[in-house]
């Protein structure tokens, strides 16, 4: 069984009014809470515990400020600590910040989706009135992200798998909300799938090749994040295809006789 995704935190840097101690930056240490709540990832891990070591930069001259990560939304991932920047403001004239909208797109750009892999049950040949389960492989439905920066300015876009259309290539079709459920050991091959099946209604092997093409079409959702600022895009597809068999067994499709 895969474990659960874990939520992506809308994290950004924000300008703040905060001030490095007269003492200076001192590494910070804690423990994770013991449930609920947010989960901030530590940036070390040694033979003493967990830890951050917290380096800010320095100011320089002229106007700026000091900006801080902070999350806005319960989740874990991108919630990594980050220490404070200084960021000197734009100089008269100077060519003005980055967009984060065109860092978003160029985020957007850089993701790497790949199809999830097809699993069907049966594992070998399709039954002719029998349930057929379908799933995609749970390491393959995960949420992707990819950052792009500029100009002290970051933005983050995250793609998350949020259904699947399966064309069975007999001319039927299903929608499914999420990757499926693996057919478990035990279970009635007579049993449906709880979220995700089909069931033939005639053989592969009258067919040109013997085989019907399957395919999955993965859509994802897409939402940026950063300086600031969010928004999303239009949806990202991945498609997995495979080839199934289709056979009847007369024994196995009729009751009795």
């Amino acid at each position: 069984m895969s474990e659960p995704s874990l939520a992506h935190a809308d994290c950004s840097y924000v300008r703040s009014d905060y001030q490095p101690p007269a003492g200076g930056v001192r590494p910070a240490s804690y423990q994770l809470p013991a449930a609920g709540g947010l989960v901030v990832r530590p940036a070390v891990w040694n033979s003493s515990g967990l830890s951050v070591r917290p380096v800010a930069s320095q100011p320089g001259q002229g106007p700026g400020a000091w900006y801080i990560y902070q999350c806005a939304t319960g989740g874990e991932q991108d919630a990594l600590y980050r220490a404070p920047v200084w960021i000197p403001d734009a100089a008269p004239g100077a060519a003005p910040a980055p967009d984060p909208e065109a860092l978003a797109e160029q985020a957007r750009n850089q993701l790497r989706l790949a199809g999830p892999a097809i699993v069907m049950s049966p594992v070998a040949d399709q039954l002719v009135r029998l349930p057929t389960w379908l799933w995609l492989d749970p390491a393959g439905w995960q949420q992707a992200a990819a950052t792009a920066a500029a100009g002290g300015v970051s933005v983050t876009a995250v793609a998350q798998p949020v259904e699947v259309v399966w064309s069975l290539g007999d001319g039927g079709t299903v929608t499914c909300p999420g990757p499926g459920t693996p057919f478990p050991s035990g279970v009635d091959p007579k049993g449906a799938s709880p979220d995700c099946g089909y069931t033939y209604t005639h053989r592969s092997l009258d067919e040109a090749g013997g085989t019907f093409p399957v395919t999955a079409t993965v859509r994802w959702d897409v939402t940026w994040a950063g300086a600031g600022q969010t928004g999303a895009f239009p949806g990202l597809t991945t498609v997995s295809t495979t080839q199934a068999r289709v056979i009847d067994v007369p024994a196995l499709t009729t009751d009795g006789g």
